[in-house]
Formats: structure tokens, C-alpha cells, sequence
């Protein structure tokens, strides 16, 4: 690929889907903090609970600098392939501020299992770094959720 280094041989070992998996989860990870951040920051206005988000998020980035390198992630990451970028069933189906929190931190919580799991593979501390913040999801999820749920909006 031009303007990405040659990828180390040892960091390429899982070109068996893992590295797609690890690539896949660890965006959707990012991504569901994300918006749960934003949630938090801008409708919320909960620094606290930004805060949260913010950390966790960041604690995602330093775990991730132990798995597959990201040019490894990138070299097979093929989304025009991907089997399941075409399968939608509730995800476009959104009443409020609440259904897109609780989605998000739900597609966060799942993402960092599979992410737990699979480092397993890899790093055995990482994977127990990413237990951690599985854990730090369910109880940032449950600071949120009465705050979140008392949320009122129609479309």
C-alpha cells in the first residue's frame, strides 16, 4: 500500500479474519463511545459523565497500541466485501436521544467482549485491560441510565 509501512511479519500472524474482527471491533467500539460521549456532552450536559466516556475511550486507544499494528488492521480490512455491511434490521429504527444511547452503549459493551476475546490470541494482559473496560462500560451505563432515561423527546 503506498505511504503505509511494511507490516511486520509477527504482527500479520492472524490473517485468518482475526485481525478483521479485531478491526471491526475495535471502530465500533470507538464509534458507540463516541456517541454515547456526545450524548453525555451536548443533550446531558453531564461533565462527569463525559468525562467517562472520554476515558474509556482513551484507555480503548492505549489497549489497542498492544494488538495488530494498524496498517496490519488496514491490509485486510475489505468493507466493500464485508458480508454483513447490508444486514440493518433495527438500526435504522430510532425514537429518541434514549434509543441511540442505549444502542450505542450496547454495540460498545458487545464490541469490547469480542475485542476481550480475540486478544486472548495475542496479549493475555491486554485482553484482561479490555475485561476492564467492559466492566467500566457497565457502570458508566449505569450512572447514565437514569439520566438518559429521563429524556423526553419525540422525533
Amino acid at each position: 500500500m503506498p505511504g503505509y509501512p511494511k507490516i511486520n511479519p509477527v504482527r500479520k500472524r492472524f490473517s485468518n479474519g482475526v485481525n478483521r474482527i479485531i478491526d471491526a471491533n475495535l471502530n465500533r467500539l470507538k464509534e458507540g463511545l463516541r456517541v454515547c460521549e456526545e450524548i453525555t456532552r451536548f443533550v446531558i450536559e453531564s461533565p462527569e459523565l463525559t468525562a467517562g466516556f472520554k476515558k474509556i475511550r482513551h484507555g480503548v486507544d492505549l489497549a489497542a497500541k498492544k494488538l495488530p499494528a494498524k496498517v496490519a488492521l488496514l491490509a485486510e480490512r475489505d468493507s466493500r466485501k464485508d458480508v454483513g455491511k447490508n444486514i440493518r434490521l433495527n438500526e435504522l429504527e430510532r425514537k429518541n436521544c434514549q434509543d441511540i444511547f442505549f444502542a450505542n452503549i450496547q454495540r460498545a459493551k458487545e464490541s469490547a467482549r469480542v475485542l476481550e476475546e480475540f486478544a486472548k490470541l495475542i496479549n493475555k494482559n491486554i485482553a484482561l485491560r479490555l475485561k476492564k473496560i467492559r466492566y467500566n462500560l457497565y457502570e458508566i451505563e449505569k450512572k447514565a441510565a437514569g439520566k438518559v432515561s429521563s429524556l423526553y423527546y419525540h422525533r
